[in-house]
């Protein structure tokens, strides 16, 4: 038998294997790209390898966020302590990575879609990052870190507390958070965090940061709060100087089974952390587990606002699955036959054991709502041509759809940033199989005017009547196992303004309220009239997408056509 042509062939493979190995893996700072089914989009983020960089070898990871009109590249030159040089503006600094000194540590700066905060989209490009990370090199699973300056330390406070599982330590600095952070400082029970803040800064007050710090030391987190007199809203400088966070991070790591976990949310999205998940609870009202281990397979549990979870006890040093486990939950004592993981439920008020399977049309994890989280998924904007007069008035119904997918962002004149969000706009005749089955669908028009919106006029619920031309009705509904959005009437982001001043009710803080970004704040549905501030229903679909009665009759009052 002739071997020669196989030993070649494997030679080859090794070569070829061992060339992009080694133009992947080149020690110190670069930029890489992750692919974003979001938008169908590369996405950047950059990277530090250590000088001698061993890809056999296990290493710490650290995620570093940028702050408001900044970006990847300088971020990690900031967390090595490398500030902008005399007379040196941001665009100048971004063009080179400088000398500095080397650590053990693998380190990523997420582009994040530059000045969006880091809820929604900016935050599955993080998550996204990290698990790149994971998957390229060996990373510590218990030596993941986060730190990140002003909105960066906002989205650190944030990432830190809805994800605390994910890393073993947060250090963020002069936090500007955003609002969904305040819901969830009790989940920084288990993450120790590290805050800096300018004394004198006037973007990022430190009053409001002292709050912070306040908060999560009352819920019993380790907190260290560092101050810096006189220093305004560069504290980054202080912060990040002679590598003293990486010397910080150095000997922290993650407790994967801490003996108590304090957990609360508000959405199947982020479900749970460490060995408790939630299973049930209403979207949008907040949901709280507070679950300890008392003695050995013994968990004392108090719960609010949840019908049913889950407990992954597996490696527990508390727990022998071989033994019955003994829990007492909101007061009521179960026993649990011996397993691995245990689920409760909650019927008539009572606990019981038993594992919660949400119906098929139920609200679950990507399927629960609100608006707003369609367009933090793959996504795609649908105008209509049906019974369109010419081209004139397509190309009218086609700007409307291009302004929903504009997630520009604009400071008054101060910065202006393009679109960083930039999913597909396409006519009702041009949606494909696939985008029915793989892509949530924002739909403009009405029966009459979108074709889609006809072909699902009997699974969809709701449909404004083209006469009502003073209305807007917007709302999302499942189909297909995505969630479409249909904008009927006034587009959503309609907003006049009653007098000087006013601002609108919903939006991004870093967006604006226009376009796709004017869903962020609303509910499942919303009909309006003239202006969206002037609301005459709105609300939140059950738990299995249904309407109530009252909401029915309200809806058909205004002339929407409600289906059966």
């Amino acid at each position: 038998m002739n071997f020669k042509k196989p030993f070649l062939f494997l030679l080859m493979v090794l070569g070829t294997t061992l060339f992009l190995s080694a133009q992947y893996y080149q020690p110190g700072p670069q930029v890489e790209t992750f692919y974003s089914e979001i938008d169908d989009s590369e996405q950047p983020y950059a990277l530090y390898l250590p000088d001698n960089f061993d890809g056999q070898k296990e290493y710490p990871l650290v995620v570093m966020l940028h702050g408001a009109m900044s970006n990847h590249r300088l971020a990690l030159k900031r967390v090595f302590g490398k500030t902008n040089l005399p007379g040196e503006n941001d665009a100048e600094a971004s063009r080179y990575f400088p000398g500095w000194e080397d650590v053990e540590y693998i380190v990523v700066a997420p582009y994040a879609r530059g000045t969006m905060g880091y809820v929604g989209i900016p935050e599955d490009d993080v998550l996204q990052i990290i698990e790149k990370c994971r998957k390229d090199f060996k990373i510590d699973r218990d030596r993941i870190y986060l730190t990140g300056l002003s909105m960066g330390g906002g989205g650190t406070l944030f990432l830190g507390m809805a994800y605390p599982d994910l890393f073993a330590a947060i250090a963020p600095v002069c936090p500007a958070p955003p609002q969904e952070y305040f819901d969830l400082t009790e989940n920084g029970l288990n993450i120790p965090v590290a805050i800096h803040q300018g004394g004198a800064d006037p973007v990022v007050r430190p009053e409001g940061t002292r709050q912070i710090v306040e908060e999560l030391q009352n819920m019993g987190t380790m907190v260290e709060y560092h101050e810096y007199p006189g220093v305004q809203h560069d504290s980054w400088a202080n912060a990040y100087a002679d590598g003293q966070l990486f010397k910080w991070f150095d000997g922290i790591e993650r407790n994967p089974f801490p003996p108590r976990v304090r957990y609360a949310t508000r959405w199947y999205k982020r479900p749970g952390a460490y060995w408790v998940k939630m299973d049930k609870l209403t979207p949008g009202m907040l949901a709280r587990i507070d679950a300890q281990f008392t003695a050995k397979n013994e968990v004392s549990i108090k719960t609010d606002n949840l019908e049913a979870f889950s407990l992954q006890l597996k490696g527990h040093p508390q727990f022998e699955a071989s033994e019955k486990l003994s829990v007492e939950i909101d007061g009521q004592t179960i026993s649990s036959l011996p397993k691995y993981n245990h689920s409760f439920t909650k019927k008539d008020g009572r606990w019981q054991t038993g594992r919660y399977h949400a119906p098929v049309v139920g609200k679950k994890k990507g399927l629960e709502g609100p608006m707003y989280e369609v367009v933090t998924g793959r996504h795609v904007y649908v105008y209509g041509t049906k019974g369109a007069s010419g081209m004139e008035e397509v190309n009218e119904r086609k700007e409307t759809a291009k302004q929903a997918a504009d997630f520009s962002v604009s400071f008054g004149g101060y910065f202006e940033q393009n679109s960083t969000v930039n999913p597909r706009v396409i006519a009702d005749r041009q949606v494909t199989r696939d985008d029915l089955l793989n892509s949530n669908l924002v739909l403009f028009g009405t029966r009459e005017s979108n074709s889609v919106i006809a072909d699902l006029e009997d699974v969809i619920p709701l449909h404004l009547e083209s006469s009502q031309d003073s209305l807007g009705l917007a709302y999302c509904f499942p189909h297909n196992g995505n969630l479409v959005v249909v904008s009927s009437g006034l587009p959503f982001w309609t907003f006049v303004p009653e007098e000087q001043g006013q601002m609108p009710q919903t939006g991004s803080r870093f967006g604006g309220a226009q376009g796709a970004q004017a869903l962020k704040g609303m509910k499942d549905f919303i009909l309006f009239e003239k202006s969206n501030h002037k609301v005459l229903v709105e609300g939140v679909f059950d738990e299995n997408w249904q309407l109530t009665p009252e909401v029915i009759e309200d809806l058909k009052s205004y002339g929407v056509a409600v289906e059966d």
